[in-house]
């Protein structure tokens, strides 16, 4: 058993605390509570951590990131992101692109970030397969913590320049909604198949199909599709289709989601807000600002702060959410969207997203005024092992 002591916790979906402990045992946090309900005996304890006040903060999450994928400072060699040979590509894993050793990885734990939702790029209609997965590891089969996650989707400016620059489908966004609903109707048809000689037996086995195997936990609603938008118009789309085929899916972007908040609103859809910190280098990026955040919040609509990683470093989580703060939004709105928020937009609220009882012991602790410029992060834990 180990134990932070004289932390400023603050839990996220519990009390929180202003001199607090937290008992980690294992991986797993144990207890937590009030200094003045304890009395510690140091033989009981293989490490004690007395953070002196500082605050002790779930560990950060991005929601949507490709770290891993396009490794720093590697070029072509840790190009992994996008497979543009072909508009459908389901059955792709990014547990088998990940490189834990992309220095992307240490520079994001150093800055809090405990957990990342990575996968493919957004030149495919259908990407692949995304993975959640802990910043700290030699090899990704221990630092995953599901995968997959989700299904990569992607409406709008990217399929259409990559392959209308190659003189084929889809090279229009009508292009583009159409081959996902013709690859979620041959899955839904596929699953019928299978569904129904598992139930009968008749006859010979139906063939099996490497692409429609990937995308049949989409259409049993086991596996969400996470579907790049930064349009209002690619936005709708997305929910169109999405409700067309009666699939589990998230809005990645949002870009110009504070156009059509009212419809957002009323769907109640998982949002992933961001990149927003770097410049408008293509046309569908042209209505993007900070201001996006706090018109969410002022609409009620809750929200993940992600950064796209490579788009804005992975290690710059953080920053994003102070700069969202310095825009308008408040801090308690802003610490949710890197932590408790994320972790129900990307369904993994039982293990991580809060500091509560049984979930994974990943803290972090910060020194300073929350969301500050000049603040620190003095340590961090990850399934209660101290990283940093």
């Amino acid at each position: 058993m180990k134990i932070i002591i004289n932390a400023h916790i603050i839990s996220m979906d519990g009390p929180d605390y202003e001199n607090g402990y937290i008992k980690i045992d294992g991986k797993t946090i144990h207890s937590l509570g009030n200094m003045d309900d304890i009395n510690i005996q140091p033989d009981d304890y293989d490490a004690i951590y007395d953070v002196e006040g500082a605050m002790a903060l779930p560990g950060f999450i991005d929601a949507h990131c490709h770290v891993g994928l396009w490794e720093e400072g590697a070029g072509a060699e840790g190009d992994d992101g996008n497979e543009d040979s072909d508009p459908i590509t389901p059955q792709l894993r990014a547990i088998d692109a990940i490189n834990p050793f992309d220095l992307a990885f240490s520079e994001a734990l150093s800055a809090g970030v405990t957990t990342a939702v990575t996968g493919p790029g957004s030149a495919n209609v259908i990407g692949g397969q995304f993975a959640a997965v802990k910043t700290a590891g030699s090899y990704v089969d221990e630092m995953v913590i599901k995968a997959p996650v989700a299904m990569k989707a992607a409406l709008g400016e990217n399929p259409k320049s990559v392959y209308g620059g190659k003189k084929q489908a889809p090279s229009t966004r009508m292009a583009t909604a159409s081959l996902l609903r013709e690859a979620l109707f041959e899955a839904k048809e596929y699953v019928s198949r299978m569904d129904e000689y598992e139930k009968n037996k008749d006859g010979d086995r139906p063939e099996p199909d490497f692409k429609m195997e990937a995308l049949a936990p989409v259409i049993r609603g086991e596996l969400p599709l996470k579907i790049h938008a930064h349009r209002a118009d690619d936005i709708a789309t997305a929910i169109r289709i999405g409700e067309e085929f009666g699939v589990k899916f998230s809005l990645e972007h949002c870009t110009e989601g504070h156009l059509i908040l009212p419809l957002l609103a009323k769907k109640n859809l998982p949002v992933m807000l961001g990149p927003t910190l770097g410049g408008r280098t293509k046309p569908e990026l042209k209505n993007l600002s900070f201001a996006i955040y706090k018109a969410f919040e002022d609409a009620g609509i809750p929200f993940a702060i992600i950064t796209d990683h490579p788009e804005i470093p992975l290690s710059r989580l953080y920053l994003c959410a102070s700069l969202a703060c310095q825009s308008g939004l408040s801090p308690k709105t802003a610490l949710a969207a890197i932590t408790i928020n994320a972790a129900v937009n990307i369904g993994l609220d039982k293990q991580i997203g809060s500091l509560t009882q049984g979930k994974d012991a990943d803290i972090v602790i910060h020194d300073g005024e929350l969301f500050s410029l000049d603040a620190k992060i003095k340590a961090v834990f990850v399934n209660g092992m101290q990283k940093v």
